[in-house]
């Protein structure tokens, strides 16, 4: 069964760090682009990290880059994301995502289409 679940999310103080973790399961992380995403309260869905297939190249949006660092476990079938320096803005679900065909881009700016999990909420509040 192809599945992703996302864990670690949580209430923060700014400038904390948190490490969201994605259990994945029926997929071989190396054929596919993964890459989490994350929505805010009342705006669209944004990307947020990506690494392409096969160690592909790892991108980042311009709003976290130096502060999150995305990475997986092949071992374990685990995606994580290590989130430092959090901010009020960086508030919102963040979801992880993976796609065979729709490719990990400069700015995670093309938003996969295949396999998502449910999420998981982060808050930072002002």
């Amino acid at each position: 069964q192809l599945q992703l679940v996302e864990s670690g999310g949580g209430l923060v103080p700014p400038g904390g760090s948190l490490r969201l973790s994605c259990a994945v399961s029926g997929l071989y992380l190396d054929h596919y682009n993964i890459g989490w995403f994350r929505q805010a309260p009342g705006k669209e869905r944004e990307g947020v990290s990506c690494i392409g297939r096969d160690d592909g190249p790892i991108y980042y949006s311009d709003s976290v880059k130096g502060r999150f660092t995305i990475s997986t476990d092949k071992t374990k079938n685990m995606i994580y994301l290590q989130m430092n320096s959090l901010k009020p803005e960086d508030t919102g679900r963040y979801y992880c995502a993976a796609d065979a065909k729709v490719p990990c881009t400069v700015g995670v700016r093309r938003r996969f289409l295949e396999l998502w999990g449910q999420g998981t909420l982060v808050t930072v509040p002002p």
